[in-house]
């Protein structure tokens, strides 16, 4: 990539800096007080040039979409380690068996449990959800679960998935 002039890297510098302090890019009016430009047209320019130069992505209908492009300048996403355990059945339940048969590095903001483990799917029961045949899907262990969501569910040995619904004297999958 090209060089950047001092104010352009500064810039940069900055929108780096928010987005990795508050999760979401400034505004051009905090771009411009924070390296002392008073003209929003002058930001803009500089802007213009970083998007021109491929350290940016805006997006023109949006005040505050800005996209860092330069992957090198970023520190790398935190990552869980997800094993892959088995097979669970989109259809008539099969055998449960747990054996790390795979590890997946995931975006720890994609997982939202340590203890959390990977099964691969097996039928084509649940494509309504969007869930299909040879899809993995991430489970977190758990006893309890609210009506209408998405579970595995051991029943004896053999492992589903399915939706949940607690009725009257029982529950449906």
């Amino acid at each position: 990539m090209e060089d950047l002039t001092a104010r352009q890297q500064e810039i940069l510098d900055f929108i780096r800096k928010e987005v990795r302090e508050k999760g979401y890019p400034p505004s051009v009016r905090e771009i411009g007080e924070a390296v002392n430009l008073s003209s929003s047209s002058t930001v803009h320019s500089h802007l213009e040039r970083l998007e021109k130069l491929g350290y940016i992505r805006r997006d023109p209908t949006k005040p505050r979409a800005i996209e860092i492009l330069s992957e090198s300048s970023t520190a790398p996403a935190p990552v869980i380690n997800v094993p892959l355990i088995g097979r669970v059945a989109a259809g008539s339940p099969i055998l449960a068996e747990q054996n790390v048969e795979d590890i997946y590095p995931l975006p720890k903001d994609f997982v939202l449990y340590e203890d959390a483990f990977m099964l691969k799917v097996r039928g084509d029961s649940m494509i309504e959800t969007g869930i299909f045949d040879g899809d993995l899907v991430v489970v977190r262990r758990t006893t309890d679960a609210r009506n209408g969501e998405i579970v595995v569910a051991l029943v004896g040995e053999e492992a589903t998935v399915k939706r949940f619904f607690r009725e009257k004297d029982c529950i449906r999958l």
